[in-house]
């Protein structure tokens, strides 16, 4: 995933994507155009089988982390599919511990003559909602 993404599903179209059985949000949902690292996201998480839908920071701190977060210099919001599985970083977290990013698209950034240029990529129509599917 990019460094960038929006969100801006309904709580209506969160329930009937992930089955979540939570009478109401847990906090007052507002579209969002420019989610960065380290912002809080709402995310999908299951535990016993029971899905959940919670806010926590977007990025990885591994467990075994131990010096500030500030000292973290690496792109921890980011793994590349092909090495999630054996990179340190990510690895113990990739086998345990994942969730789901509810987003609505994505930017990504090209090098341009006159600078970076932005570029959005928006999700497919699906089950009746826009939505793109990143693991966490």
């Amino acid at each position: 995933m990019c460094g960038r993404f929006t969100n801006k599903l309904t709580w209506t179209e969160i329930v009937a994507l992930y089955h979540l059985a939570l009478p109401a949000p847990p906090h007052n949902l507002q579209p969002r155009f420019n989610i960065c690292p380290t912002d809080p996201v709402d995310v999908v998480t299951e535990e016993d089988g029971k899905r959940d839908f919670v806010r926590m920071r977007w990025g990885l701190i591994p467990r075994w982390w131990s010096r500030p977060l500030k000292d973290a210099k690496t792109a921890t919001f980011n793994a590349r599919s092909e090495t999630v599985e054996t990179k340190t970083f990510f690895r113990d977290a990739f086998k345990r511990t994942r969730c789901l990013i509810p987003a609505s698209g994505y930017y990504e950034w090209q090098t341009t003559p006159g600078g970076k240029q932005p570029w959005y990529f928006s999700a497919r129509r699906l089950a009746g909602a826009d939505i793109c599917r990143a693991m966490g």
